[in-house]
């Protein structure tokens, strides 16, 4: 009896098994033994620390999903799609995907969407007994690979955003919740004369200011710790929330907004750079983890724009920065 013609899409769609297996093959770097030299299962096996005849039914279906191939000595390599796995490729997937990485560990928490969505609150510390950023900033492996990805992430907007930002004339740069301060080092230097202050929490700005160190704009660019709930360094040109508000609830995040609005220059602009829903169509799955994760969520052109009327500030204008992001530009009401 063949299967309703539905069955075949949706289960397709619904899949659990494959994103497992390829995020566990992320974890146990099979790519990265492979590559250096575990050719057979058995010794994956040994070099990954688990059974061969699990691993040899876990390649069985990669093989299917296309990352490896087994060949008939019984050897196994990885496929041009596997082969991105490795962690000494430029931009490996592996991070992005490992269990043990702060998105593979929040990814894990979406076996509790449906309690997200009766509750309309974040299921992540229902799992790890802990908020996601009390878990990422209290372990420094996952503090470093988050930074990481975010550094990776913003590198793909950057060109865009130091083209279509107008940094003509502007003095001074805070760049809100700025991490470790790359963001803030390209801004500067796209703007001659320009400083920068980075505010953000105590051990990112350590970092922040060790970052501006090595590549010598110390002097440019300092780091201060604080919260971006408390007031904010006053007078500067631009206040730059990069990735910020849709990490909050609307509550919240108008507080941030108005914390920008009363340290604003009469004549100077908060800058928002995060995906729209009506600009950037692609990012529903982001929503969905922000609202998993942190009770977050990303917002509309109209959504963002009310934040900041509510806030004090008019929104001027909205510009595509590709794919992921845009810029959402305010000025004081």
């Amino acid at each position: 009896m063949s299967a309703p013609p539905w069955s075949r899409e949706l289960l397709d769609k619904s899949d659990l098994i494959t994103p497992m297996a390829i995020r566990v093959a992320a974890t146990l770097r099979l790519s990265d033994h492979l590559q250096a030299g575990a050719s057979t299962v058995e010794a994956l096996a040994r070099a990954a620390d688990v059974a061969p005849t699990a691993l040899r039914r876990l390649m069985g279906h990669l093989e299917m999903a296309g990352l490896y191939r087994v060949l008939s000595d019984g050897t196994c390599e990885a496929t041009e799609l596997g082969a991105q796995l490795r962690s000494d490729i430029p931009d490996s997937g592996r991070d992005w995907l490992t269990l043990e990485g702060p998105t593979g560990r929040g990814e894990l928490a979406f076996f509790r969407l449906l309690d997200a969505l009766r509750s309309g609150q974040p299921v992540y510390s229902e799992l790890y007994g802990r908020d996601f950023w009390t878990d990422v900033e209290g372990d420094p492996a996952l503090a470093a690979s988050f930074a990481q990805r975010m550094r990776a992430s913003m590198e793909w907007v950057t060109p865009a955003l130091l083209e279509q930002g107008n940094w003509e004339g502007v003095r001074h740069v805070v760049d809100v919740g700025g991490g470790n301060g790359a963001l803030l080092r390209a801004v500067v230097g796209a703007a001659p004369g320009a400083r920068g202050t980075l505010l953000d929490l105590e051990k990112t700005v350590e970092t922040a200011a060790a970052e501006f160190k090595a590549a010598g704009v110390q002097e440019r660019c300092r780091a201060v710790a604080g919260s971006f709930f408390d007031p904010l360094p006053a007078g500067g040109d631009v206040y730059l929330l990069a990735n910020v508000l849709l990490n909050w609830p609307d509550d919240r995040a108008t507080a941030i907004l108005r914390r920008c609005a009363e340290a604003v220059a009469p004549n100077g602009r908060v800058m928002v750079v995060e995906g729209l829903l009506d600009v950037q169509t692609n990012q529903t799955d982001l929503d969905l983890r922000m609202l998993v994760y942190l009770g977050g969520q990303m917002r509309t052109t109209d959504g963002l724009r009310a934040l900041g009327k509510a806030a004090g500030l008019d929104l001027r204008r909205v510009i595509s920065l590709g794919e992921i992001r845009s810029l959402a530009e305010f000025t004081p009401a």
